[in-house]
């Protein structure tokens, strides 16, 4: 399988220096992944995070970085410049499993010809897996109405992506469920590979928060201006 050739890899970044060194050389360190392009939507003004990412650079993957801002702009700014069949989405503090997380699950979308898959997300030290493994629940059941997917792990057929308008320019959160929900729910693949990430969000904001965030969320899935505020999850 020559990675290069069907995928383009696409992660916002914003004061991120631990958590995107990490990430680029576990994509580096990824089997069949030589050549294979990766955009850095980067608006840091923290120094350390651009040495990171530019020390990451000229190795295994052909790592760029380029404007960046709020995740919806950021990955959006990614997906524009790709020309392969598929663009994975990845937040700056993911971290992949195995070196062929890549390969299997490309393989596993293109199998089931499917439009987005997502995988289970754990954290790095497990202390809120609790709340992911019910987050697994919650995407079986609401795969009857429309996927949900997190903007930590989305892996994207480009053709679908771009059908689908892509990441609304204008939400400012859940950019992510927004535009996930609009995938035919035939379409939707939820690999049971596993990819790790920080729990800093629930650290920073608290369980209760992220979950009564979520609920609100789906209550207002069809509430164009619900998107465009913060809710107090950027302060």
């Amino acid at each position: 399988m020559n990675i290069r050739d069907l995928l383009t890899v696409v992660i916002p970044c914003k004061n991120e220096s631990f958590f995107i060194k990490k990430l680029l050389k576990d994509l580096n360190s990824q089997y069949y992944i030589e050549g294979t392009k990766v955009y850095v939507a980067d608006s840091s003004d923290d120094l350390s995070t651009r040495l990171h990412i530019l020390s990451e650079m000229g190795k295994t993957c052909d790592i760029k970085m380029i404007e960046g801002g709020l995740p919806s702009i950021a990955r959006h700014n990614g997906a524009k410049l790709s020309e392969t069949p598929f663009i994975l989405f990845l937040d700056a503090d993911m971290e992949l499993t195995h070196k062929t997380f890549i390969s299997s699950v490309l393989n596993e979308i293109i199998i089931n010809k499917g439009e987005l898959l997502t995988t289970k997300i754990r954290t790095t030290d497990g202390k809120y897996d609790y709340v992911y493994k019910v987050f697994d629940h919650i995407q079986k059941l609401h795969r009857i109405t429309g996927p949900f997917a997190l903007g930590g792990m989305m892996l994207f057929n480009s053709k679908s992506y771009h059908r689908l308008g892509g990441f609304n320019q204008e939400d400012v959160i859940a950019e992510d469920y927004n535009l996930s929900r609009k995938v035919p729910s035939h379409n939707f693949v939820l690999s049971n590979k596993t990819i790790l990430t920080d729990g800093r969000r629930f650290r920073n904001k608290g369980v209760w928060y992220m979950l009564k965030l979520m609920i609100k969320t789906y209550i207002n899935k069809n509430n164009k201006d619900f998107y465009k505020k913060s809710h107090s999850y950027w302060s």
